[in-house]
């Protein structure tokens, strides 16, 4: 049986793209975004998929084809393989959640020698 997680958000490791993993199992992990504006990121595709909620701020995603406008208490889907890309009008907090787990394998890499939350 495995052992339940708990994690406060000190406790999360920074990824490399600036998130904070918080609690992972073996079929999803959960992580944290804290972000301030800026423009489009690259588009990318993920061997995962994505489910998020945005807690504070707006963002823009671009996803099949289109442009959505993502506020406060909104959530949003990005399919496994599927192109989008991402742009912080506002600054934001937003939590996601990922199956497979982004933070396992090669999906997204983990910076192991940095235990502080950015900015």
């Amino acid at each position: 049986m495995d052992i339940p997680q708990i994690h406060s958000e000190s406790d999360g490791v920074v990824g490399t793209m600036g998130e904070i993993h918080l609690a992972a199992g073996k079929h999803v992990a959960m992580r944290q975004w804290r972000e301030d504006p800026g423009g489009f990121s690259q588009s990318h595709c993920r061997d995962y998929e994505t489910v998020g909620f945005l807690l504070r701020g707006v963002i823009q995603i671009e996803l099949d084809g289109g442009t959505a406008t993502i506020k406060a208490g909104d959530s949003w889907l990005v399919p496994e393989g599927a192109p989008h890309r991402y742009r912080v009008v506002e600054p934001i907090v937003a939590v996601e959640a990922t199956s497979p787990p982004a933070c396992f394998g090669e999906h997204d890499e983990i910076d192991s020698t940095s235990h502080t939350k950015p900015r």
